[in-house]
C-alpha cells in the first residue's frame, strides 16, 4: 500500500490533527548557552478521529517546528491511527526535501506518533505502555534537576522583575539548598546539575558540596559541551567515584571519544548522538558509556524502545533526556521508560520547574519519592484541561515570542556575553 494512501476501513480514521502553540511561566535557568527566558514554548497536539476520540501530544514550540507540525497535519486526514508506521514515513517524506536532518524532522513524526498511541489506547482501552510490549516497572525513577539560577527575571525594556520563588542559586551552597528543596518536596534520591556556567573548578565544588550533603547519591554533572577535551579530563579526574557519569563535556563523537580514552568516568549524551546515523561511529570509536534517549527526536516511543534495544546489544547505558516539558510529556516519557526492560539510570525531568503550569487536569501525573507512577488509564491516562490550553496559548499569542532564545536573552541582560562554546 502506498504510505499516502488511506487504508479502507473507517475503523479509527483521523479526522484532523489540530496544532496550539502555547508559551508557560519559565524560571531564569542559566545554561552553558545563557538563561532561560521568562517563557517557555511548546506545541499540543490534538489528533482528532471521525468518531471523536482524541489523541494527545507535545513537543518543544519555535517556529519552524510548529509549520513543520502544521504542513504534516495536511496529509493525515483519512489514515487509519493504527497505521502509525505508514503515517510517520509519509510525515517524514513529506518533510525530507526541506529538513535533511532526521533529527529534526524526529521532532515532528514523535509527536504525531504519540498522539496515535494515545488514541489507540482510548480505542482499546489500553495504556501506552501496554501497546508497547507492556510494563516492566510500575514507576519510573528521576533525578532532581538542579540549575544555577537568578533570584529573578530583572527588569527590562520596561517591564517589571519578574520574582521566582526558588530564589538564587549561584554557589555550591546554593545548589545544596535547592536540592535539599527538591527532596523535601519530591523526594529525590538522585541529582543532575546543569554546568557549563561557571568555571570548571566553581562546578567541581558544587558537585563535592552535594556529595557531602547527600552521601551515597547518585550525581551527574552535564556541562552541555562547554569544555575542551583537556578540561573535560581535568574534571573527570576531579570527580572520579564521586559522580556517575559525566555528560557531554565536550562536543562531537571524535572528541568524546578521545576523552573516553583518558576518563576514568563513563561519558553520557544527548548531544553527540541525536540520530540514528550517529550509532555507528559512536559505537565504532566508544565514544559514549551511557546515552540519553528522548523519544521527542529519536522519532516516538517506539523507535525509543528500538534505540534501547541497541543499547543493550553494545553495553551502553540507558537514561532519559529531557527538556521544558509539561504533563502530556511526562506522561509520555514514563510510559516509554516503564515499557524498557533495563533503564540503568534515573531519568531527567524539567517538570518542577514549569511552576505549577500543566495542560492536563490533576491528579494523574505525581513526583513521590523521586518516581512517577506509571498512569494506567486508556492511551497515555491524562485528560486535557481545554480552559489551561487556551490560557497558554493567548499567552504565546500576546508575548509575541516565537522561538527560543538563550544566548539572546542573556546579551540583553549582560551586553558582554559571549556564547561560543568550548569556554574552558
Amino acid at each position: 500500500m502506498n504510505s499516502t494512501t488511506a487504508p479502507p476501513d473507517a475503523g479509527g480514521r483521523i479526522r484532523e490533527l489540530i496544532v496550539t502553540p502555547i508559551a508557560f511561566a519559565d524560571p531564569p535557568l542559566l545554561n552553558a548557552d545563557g538563561v532561560h527566558e521568562p517563557l517557555a514554548l511548546r506545541c499540543i497536539l490534538q489528533l482528532v478521529l471521525e468518531d471523536g476520540t482524541v489523541g494527545l501530544g507535545e513537543t518543544p514550540g519555535g517556529s519552524a517546528r510548529l509549520a513543520r507540525l502544521q504542513r504534516a497535519a495536511k496529509i493525515l486526514p483519512g489514515h487509519n491511527v493504527f497505521d502509525t508506521t505508514a503515517l510517520c514515513a509519509a510525515v517524514d517524506e513529506t518533510l525530507l526535501p526541506d529538513v535533511p536532518s532526521a533529527h529534526e524532522r524526529g521532532w515532528t513524526t514523535s509527536a504525531i506518533e504519540v498522539a496515535c498511541l494515545d488514541a489507540q489506547g482510548k480505542l482499546t482501552g489500553r495504556p501506552v505502555s501496554d501497546l508497547l510490549g507492556g510494563a516492566v516497572r510500575d514507576s519510573v525513577p528521576f533525578a532532581g534537576y538542579l540549575f544555577y539560577k537568578w533570584a529573578e527575571h530583572p527588569a527590562l525594556d520596561g517591564r517589571p522583575a519578574i520574582d521566582d520563588p526558588w530564589g538564587e542559586a549561584l554557589t555550591p551552597d546554593g545548589i545544596v539548598a535547592q536540592a535539599r528543596r527538591m527532596q523535601e518536596l519530591y523526594g529525590f534520591t538522585s541529582f543532575k546539575l546543569k554546568g557549563g556556567v561557571f568555571p570548571p573548578d566553581e562546578e567541581i565544588a558544587a558537585i563535592e558540596a552535594l556529595r557531602e550533603a547527600f552521601p551515597g547519591a547518585p550525581l551527574r554533572l552535564d556541562p552541555n559541551t562547554a569544555w575542551t577535551v583537556e578540561t573535560s579530563a581535568y574534571v573527570a579526574k576531579r570527580l572520579d567515584g564521586v559522580l556517575e557519569y559525566l555528560e557531554d563535556p565536550t562536543a562531537t563523537i571524535a572528541g568524546m571519544a578521545d576523552l573516553a580514552r583518558i576518563s576514568p568516568l563513563p561519558l553520557a549524551t544527548n548531544m553527540c548522538v541525536i540520530a540514528w546515523e550517529h550509532l555507528k561511529p559512536a559505537v565504532r570509536d566508544n565514544a559514549i558509556q551511557v546515552l540519553l534517549t528522548d523519544h521527542h527526536y529519536w522519532g516516538g516511543l517506539r523507535r525509543t524502545r528500538e534505540l534501547a534495544a541497541v543499547c543493550e546489544a553494545f553495553d551502553i547505558g540507558l537514561s532519559m533526556h529531557s527538556n521544558s516539558h509539561l504533563g502530556i510529556s511526562l506522561a509520555a516519557m514514563t510510559h516509554v521508560a516503564a515499557a524498557l526492560p533495563r533503564l540503568d539510570h534515573s531519568c531527567d525531568t524539567h517538570y518542577p520547574w514549569n511552576s505549577g503550569s500543566d495542560i492536563i487536569e490533576p491528579g494523574v501525573l505525581k513526583l513521590e519519592n523521586g518516581e512517577v507512577r506509571v498512569p494506567t488509564g486508556p492511551g497515555l491516562g491524562v485528560t486535557l484541561d481545554t480552559d489551561a490550553l487556551e490560557r497558554m496559548h493567548r499567552r504565546y499569542l500576546d508575548s509575541g515570542i516565537r522561538d527560543r532564545d538563550d544566548s539572546g536573552y542573556m546579551r540583553r541582560v549582560h551586553p558582554d556575553h559571549r556564547p561560543g562554546l568550548p569556554r574552558w
